[in-house]
């Protein structure tokens, strides 16, 4: 049984509510909500803006514009008001009483949007935990007339029992669920263990949404990620091996996009795909260099890395995008000790990808073994492993039977195939 919340199949006509309160440190942009009420598959009919101190503890806003709002909702017969803030649960039902529609605030429709991106049965299930735990804050609605039917001989109205009876039924979802989520992140730990035996890196790809993650994880691994410009295109992790030339096989993780005050319901049930992120040898930051409030985006993917712990992994900056800038080439930004620290690409027109490939390799941790070997006849299985490793340069036979290989592998790769073969280094004749 899934709880989601029922979508209309058509774009709803939304009337959207931005305030600018002088209590904000950090204001939300009014333009990127516009995009996710877009996102969201709303149709935006009227833009309401203002100014107050701080919230209306009844209604958000003030008397004056709570009646701007409703004849916006009459004049454009809008069947849904979004906020371009967190509501609490009262607020919401103050507001819809007095609008005689639905009112939806920022948490509702980031939940929304994510509801309608997943495709995976874990997205669904992360999605729907979100959206259980902010609804079970909520289930007083369409029961206020009966609220105060609580306690007492003959006041235990029926209205408390199907309270009663719909917050039990999400809180056993919700429980359900959990457990659900924890076989997943066992799931992931036993992968994350076993690429860690194997000592497989992992790059996880991170940004802001719609920096364009999923355009370069697609050029870089030949996968088919789905792709669009709109936010939250990717909510699913996808992870493909990838073997490079300088290191052998590595793994890339596409992530979802982050998003300014992602809600911490979404970072929670999210975790277990964060948690991917937050293990990897190398975290490619993707930046849309074209935006203008790029340095805002960093930030904020900074506070979100924070969250989940991972803000102190090495991390490589990618600038994507380049295409829609002037006069600049793909190249790499190195540090003092010459260390990569950025890449300026462009994934869509597959501009600076080698550079990038480069730069991961310099900054992961894996040193290189490039050697001339000298193999007796009775080493074959050792031959064979460097092969499947495609690790081979270059191969002479002497007529004694004696192999003369060219091997570049990684060191890690090349104990690993000495230990599977028996063999110890000093059994090896190294030219």
């Amino acid at each position: 049984m899934s709880l989601f919340f029922e979508r209309p199949k058509s774009g709803e006509r939304a009337v959207l509510v931005h305030i600018k309160l002088n209590s904000e440190s950090e204001p939300e942009d009014p333009r990127e909500f516009e995009e996710l009420v877009i996102s969201a598959g709303g149709d935006p009919v009227e833009f309401l803006t203002g100014s107050r101190p701080s919230p209306s503890a009844k209604f958000f806003v003030g008397s004056g514009k709570l009646e701007e709002i409703s004849a916006a909702v009459k004049s454009a017969d809008a069947q849904l008001v979004i906020f371009n803030h967190n509501l609490s649960p009262s607020q919401e039902r103050n507001i819809e009483a007095e609008l005689k529609c639905r009112v939806l605030d920022r948490t509702g429709l980031i939940l929304d949007i994510f509801a309608q991106r997943a495709r995976t049965h874990e997205g669904k299930l992360q999605v729907e935990l979100a959206q259980l735990q902010h609804l079970s804050s909520r289930l007083v609605r369409g029961w206020t007339h009966l609220e105060r039917q609580r306690g007492g001989i003959g006041n235990r109205g029926p209205g408390e029992t199907q309270l009663e009876s719909d917050r039990r039924m999400v809180r056993d979802r919700i429980k359900a669920i959990k457990q659900r989520l924890d076989k997943v992140r066992k799931q992931r730990d036993q992968g994350r263990r076993a690429r860690t035996k194997s000592e497989i890196p992992t790059v996880s790809l991170v940004g802001y949404t719609n920096a364009g993650k999923s355009t370069l994880f697609n050029k870089l691994t030949s996968a088919d990620v789905y792709v669009a410009d709109q936010l939250f295109a990717t909510l699913d992790p996808t992870m493909r091996r990838l073997d490079l030339a300088e290191l052998g096989p590595v793994v890339f993780a596409d992530t979802v996009g982050f998003i300014s005050h992602l809600p911490h319901r979404l970072v929670d049930a999210f975790r277990a795909t964060l948690e991917e992120a937050a293990s990897s040898n190398l975290l490619m930051h993707v930046v849309d260099a074209s935006a203008g409030d790029r340095s805002v985006n960093i930030v904020r993917v900074n506070e979100v890395l924070k969250e989940i712990n991972a803000h102190d992994l090495p991390t490589l900056m990618i600038y994507n995008k380049i295409d829609l800038l002037d006069e600049v080439k793909p190249h790499i930004e190195r540090n003092e000790e010459g260390i990569p620290i950025a890449v300026w690409v462009s994934a869509l027109a597959g501009e600076g990808l080698e550079l990038l490939l480069q730069a991961v390799v310099e900054c992961l941790p894996n040193k290189i073994v490039h050697q001339h070997l000298q193999l007796q006849p009775s080493q074959g299985a050792f031959r064979a492993a460097l092969y499947s490793q495609k690790a081979v340069l270059s191969e002479q036979s002497a007529e004694s039977g004696v192999i003369n290989l060219e091997v570049k592998l990684a060191e890690s790769d090349f104990l690993r195939l000495l230990k599977n073969s028996g063999l110890k280094l000093e059994d090896l004749v190294t030219l």
